[in-house]
């Protein structure tokens, strides 16, 4: 199929594969004999036809009102064509009003261009709404040979999904355009396009799990939606998972703002101070905000797309994920779902990817509890603990061995961290403690450190305070408790 004869296509350069870089383009309706039309102004929000011949219709696109003439859209245009135009208050014509309009006045005024005779030009940001608007408008070969759905579908194909970014220009031009977009497959179109070149790449290119991948910027900028479908056609074409998860990482990134956010414990938030009482608060029953439900859409929709092999993303990853699911009240499944994948992974994590803090929301906030002023969330890792030690039996009737050792030691590290906390309850550090059987410490350093800083923090909590006046000797004997479990026999 080749270019409309007599259309001029211009171009400042060419794709090369592969690279990601490509050309701006533009395709350019030369002038035909203008009869009709002597000049074309704008004045605020008026277009209109200065002509010997009178005008005789008036249509408004948006707040946008363009006075012209009858033939010129109406030989084109089927719509327009097969309407039964009611003549105009004024008596000077006909109105019409076009509603929900693909495009909107600017996109129109391209149209009525062509409709006259004007050269236009077509571009990767224009094309998409032109396309769509011309679907609209039913301006089919049926009205004129060479009409605007055969031009644009002729720059759409033959220009547009050639280049690498033209295709993402457009695809992002079709945001505002649903369900036009859809239902004419030019999103379908440029994802397969995008996702074909990217695997393409993918294939050719040994090193590109060691390195960032050439495309990922580019397919970072999309909206969710159509992230999702680019992500989905490549795991299809047998993409790698560590490509997969490499980008997905990328997205998240972009569009969470603090994922990065590193928590080192209590030290870091005047230990001793009211910065005790940290939370972020939550929406609790009051309306979320369109930006959270925003970043609660993308949070599910990534967790969704994330490979199940291991290697795919990082325990790391999962367990930021993890707290940004937590931020902006994710679904409780797939909280339990992400809770899950870092059980399975554990043994790659480290005490500080686990302080998870412990996100309040406002009912949350006004309980006095001790319990419920904790720095960071206890019962979350204990779910976690849970999961581990679920995914680690599994294994070991597959007679495969897992990393229990390296487990007890991130135990014990964030044990010690959040031992720093005077409103831990023991029976919590207790319980989180034992969750590991008695074998798979090989070294009782780690706990010890844990217990003797829980010691110090609890003894100088309840001489400040008093807060745990008549509970002492609970405590005491609770803590006795959990230095027999690592030793056979302790006093205290």
């Amino acid at each position: 199929m080749s270019s409309p004869p007599e259309a001029q296509l211009q171009s400042s350069g060419s794709d090369s594969e592969g690279s990601g870089q490509a050309c701006e383009q533009s395709i350019v309706i030369p002038n035909r004999f203008i009869t009709i039309a002597d000049s074309f102004e704008k004045k605020e929000h008026s277009w209109f036809v200065t002509s010997q011949i009178p005008t005789d219709l008036s249509i408004q696109v948006q707040d946008v009102t363009f006075t012209v003439h009858k033939y010129p859209l109406m030989s084109k245009c089927g719509y327009i064509a097969r309407l039964e135009l009611q003549p105009s208050i004024s008596n000077l014509g006909y109105d019409l009003k076009l509603e929900n309009f693909p495009g909107g006045s600017e996109t129109f005024e391209i149209i009525l261009k062509f409709c006259y005779g004007l050269p236009i030009a077509f571009n990767p940001n224009n094309i998409a709404p032109l396309r769509c608007a011309s679907e609209f408008l039913d301006m089919s070969e049926e009205y004129e040979d060479g009409n605007l759905i055969s031009k644009t579908e002729a720059f759409l194909t033959l220009v547009i999904l050639s280049s690498w970014k033209e295709t993402i220009t457009v695809l992002k031009s079709c945001k505002n355009l649903s369900p036009w977009a859809e239902n004419l497959q030019i999103v379908r179109r440029c994802c397969d396009s995008i996702a074909w070149k990217a695997s393409r790449e993918n294939s050719t290119t040994e090193d590109i799990a060691n390195r960032q991948g050439w495309w990922f910027d580019d397919v970072a900028a999309l909206g969710i939606d159509h992230f999702m479908r680019i992500i989905t056609t490549i795991k299809v074409k047998g993409a790698k998972p560590e490509i997969i998860g490499k980008c997905i990482m990328h997205y998240a990134k972009k569009w969470l703002p603090g994922m990065d956010v590193e928590l080192e414990g209590l030290r870091g938030y005047g230990y001793g101070k009211h910065e005790l009482q940290f939370s972020i608060l939550s929406a609790g029953k009051e309306e979320v905000s369109v930006g959270q439900k925003e970043q609660r859409t993308i949070i599910e929709n990534l967790v969704n797309l994330l490979p199940h092999q291991d290697e795919g993303v990082s325990c790391k990853f999962f367990l930021q994920m993890l707290k940004m699911a937590m931020v902006y009240n994710a679904s409780p499944a797939l909280i339990s779902e992400l809770e899950k994948r870092v059980g399975m992974m554990l043994e790659d994590a480290n005490a500080n990817d686990l302080l998870i803090p412990n996100y309040k929301n406002e009912d949350h906030a006004k309980l006095n509890s001790p319990e419920h002023n904790t720095m960071h969330n206890i019962d979350v890792v204990q779910r976690i603990m849970d999961y581990f030690l679920m995914h680690e039996q599994q294994q070991q009737q597959k007679q495969q061995n897992m990393g229990k050792t390296n487990v007890s030691k991130i135990l014990d590290n964030y044990l010690a961290e959040v031992a720093r906390d005077p409103n831990l309850s023991i029976t919590k550090f207790q319980v989180l403690a034992e969750s590991l059987p008695e074998n798979a410490r090989t070294c009782h350093d780690g706990l010890y450190r844990a217990i003797d800083t829980y010691l110090k923090v609890t003894y100088q909590f309840f001489t400040l305070f008093h807060y745990f006046e008549g509970k002492e000797k609970q405590i005491f004997q609770n803590i006795n408790s959990l230095l027999s479990f690592s030793v056979t026999s302790v006093t205290i």
